[in-house]
């Protein structure tokens, strides 16, 4: 019986096209391993899509949970195609027998960038200099210096390969680094000469917030009102980890009355962002569609690090990146 592998149709087309690029599909047929698209984009993957396949590659933000798994016990590999798994129940997959995977180090250095991307616009005020090329207004050039970065603190919130990635590249521009983490870095730190602090001394010293921890039940709304009310005036807030680690309402508030001086945002509560939300229309945000990673060396190397899943799995052996179900305390 061959292996089959599912697509996910939210990103991928019947002919296996995705808004990612050529994400290699041709090399798992060349690995005597069939795969086809599912019938149709949908939010939550049902069980009965996924009768008579042995892995599902989870392209976009699709639900997997414990009704996503058909009956038979066939299936045994969810791919996510990313880093985040925040929309698969994990305990669910660990108490069937199915394995999930993700692609983390195909992505830290394209989140990196993607931090870095967004930190240096806002330190040079690049959107509403592009603004005044493209109206005229070269007059006003001077009320848009920006506050630069040298001199600066960065504080990162989440240390884990994506934040670490971001504080090696900064502090290789010597760059001030300072990290929040839930568990212990202390080794990692010291060895980028990072300073550790608890989240709310970070947030009151840094010019810039990078966010970049997991999207988890505890990590829920980690930045809300309080938290954006402990930062300076000055500072900037910069999200590359998902929409839900911050109160969406709460920084729109903080950006309209000046308590922090601007944001840049990869990610959103709501995807895609409402036309009519607020953050399109304040001139102190710049804004991504949860995609400025997207480049073809991003789409190469996680195409590759989710092809190497599946074949390893179809073959027998443990794949590198298993996503391992929480621990549970007594």
């Amino acid at each position: 019986m061959p292996y089959r592998v599912a697509v996910t149709r939210a990103f991928a087309e019947p002919d296996g096209t995705t808004i990612f690029g050529d994400i290699g599909l041709d090399r798992l047929t060349e690995a005597g391993i069939e795969w086809q698209t599912l019938a149709a984009p949908s939010s939550r993957i049902d069980a009965h899509e996924l009768d008579g396949f042995d892995a599902v590659l989870v392209l976009g933000g699709e639900r997997f949970d414990a009704e996503s798994i058909p009956a038979g016990g066939r299936l045994r590999h969810v791919a996510r195609f990313g880093v985040g798994y925040d929309a698969v129940d994990i305990d669910a997959c660990a108490a069937a027998g199915i394995t999930v995977t993700n692609t983390p180090e195909a992505v830290r250095r394209p989140m990196a960038d993607t931090a870095l991307t967004l930190l240096f616009a806002l330190a040079h005020n690049l959107l509403i200099k592009d603004e005044l090329v493209r109206t005229g207004r070269w007059n006003e050039r001077s009320d848009w210096r920006g506050q630069g970065l040298q001199g600066r603190t960065v504080g990162i919130v989440g240390l884990g390969s994506i934040g670490l990635e971001t504080a090696r590249l900064l502090r290789a521009l010597g760059i001030t680094v300072a990290a929040y983490n839930r568990s212990p870095k202390t080794a990692e730190a010291g060895d980028l000469g990072i300073t550790m602090l608890p989240l709310d001394e970070l947030l009151a010293v840094s010019d810039y917030v990078v966010v970049t921890v997991a999207a988890a039940p505890g990590t829920h709304g980690l930045i809300g009102e309080r938290e954006l009310g402990l930062m300076k005036p000055s500072a900037f807030l910069i999200n590359i980890a998902r929409g839900s680690v911050v109160d969406e309402a709460a920084l729109i508030d903080a950006l309209r009355t000046h308590r922090i001086a601007g944001a840049g945002l990869d990610v959103f509560e709501q995807e895609p962002l409402p036309q009519d939300s607020p953050l399109t229309g304040l001139p102190n945000v710049v804004l991504a569609p949860h995609s400025l990673c997207w480049t073809d060396d991003f789409t190469a190397s996680v195409s590759a690090s989710l092809r190497e899943a599946v074949v390893n799995i179809s073959q027998g052996r443990q794949p590198r990146h298993a996503v391992r179900p929480r621990a549970v305390s007594a």
